[in-house]
């Protein structure tokens, strides 16, 4: 039990909070749709039931990619992570099917739903809930960046820093900026309908909501199936061939790989070293190059391979012949 209660520490934080904050949501949400019968309502308690069920998911998936190799599988869980969001899509998926769906049957049959006061103070506190849970994976991209930002300045830095953040931060991210996006449409559509007498209102911000839903399928898919495969990251190998570089005995790189297994990263390089370089002062230099990677965040091995300098250049213009 402990070995369990110990990885599960190791999930992301950010996905944990976003799953229970997502579901308490989703209840106060569901209840007020059976007490108005609000279409709008309906859209938002199943956006956020997907979206707690698919944080909960990746929590769980950020926690197991964390297991160490084993014998049976040497290259250890790092992807699993991946595997696990792209199960997860598949939830939101047929959320977003049904929120579209149940959006479409009323604007062909438009009804007047009741408790605008119920519905506007739900859909009002989801929206301060899923601000507050969106400015904490917020923060998470810029921690996981290693990008410092204060106050409202996190929010710009943020999104431009996405690229960079772990699948599971990414994906919470994207649903709770959504949600966030919806829970404002739905207010919107039961005003119209209300004040307007434009009973449709509902049902055309169901549909929006489902497809900004499905926009998230489509892209956390994407990432995700590239993360299986194993995408090379070429803003680090850059970076790391900075470093390289700032070693006068390096000639060239033959070879650099940066290779993500989930939410790290497996180095591999093969440097051309001057052959007049001793043996003992090429440890010496492959144990700092070795240091300053994996002081890297997100870096969890790294693999060097010295050969003589043949004279001819491999790497140019910041991108490596692979």
């Amino acid at each position: 039990m402990s070995k369990k209660q110990g990885l599960l520490k190791n999930g992301n934080k950010s996905s944990l909070i976003a799953s229970i904050v997502n579901t308490i949501i989703a209840i106060i949400k569901g209840v007020a749709y059976f007490f108005t019968g609000n279409v709008a309502m309906f859209a938002e308690t199943m956006h956020s039931l997907g979206d707690a069920a698919n944080q909960f998911f990746v929590f769980i998936g950020s926690a197991l990619s964390k297991k160490r190799p084993s014998e049976k599988y040497p290259n250890g869980f790092g992807r699993l992570v991946n595997l696990v969001l792209l199960g997860a899509v598949i939830i939101v998926g047929i959320m977003s099917y049904e929120t579209i769906k149940e959006g479409y049957h009323h604007i062909k049959h438009p009804t007047e739903s009741s408790g605008i006061a119920i519905n506007l103070s739900v859909l009002g506190l989801a929206v301060i809930l899923e601000c507050y849970v969106l400015f904490k994976a917020m923060k998470e991209v810029l921690h996981e960046a290693q990008v410092e930002a204060k106050g409202f300045g996190a929010i710009g830095k943020s999104f431009s820093h996405l690229g960079r953040a772990t699948p599971a931060t990414k994906l919470v991210f994207m649903e709770d900026l959504v949600a966030t996006l919806g829970g404002v449409i739905a207010i919107i559509g039961i005003l119209l309908s209300y004040y307007g007498g434009w009973h449709a209102a509902e049902g055309i911000a169901s549909i929006i909501i489902g497809l900004m839903m499905f926009y998230v399928v489509g892209r956390v898919f994407l990432d995700n199936a590239k993360g299986v495969l194993g995408e090379a990251d070429e803003e680090l190998e850059n970076k790391i061939a900075e470093l390289i570089y700032a070693n006068p005995e390096i000639k060239d790189i033959n070879a650099l790989f940066a290779m993500k297994e989930g939410e790290d990263f497996h180095i591999e390089m093969k440097l051309e070293i001057d052959c007049s370089i001793t043996v003992q002062d090429a440890i010496k230099i492959k144990e700092r190059i070795e240091e300053k990677i994996q002081a890297m965040n997100g870096v969890t091995d790294v693999i060097i391979e010295f050969v003589e300098d043949d004279g001819v250049k491999s790497w140019s213009q910041g991108l490596a012949t692979k």
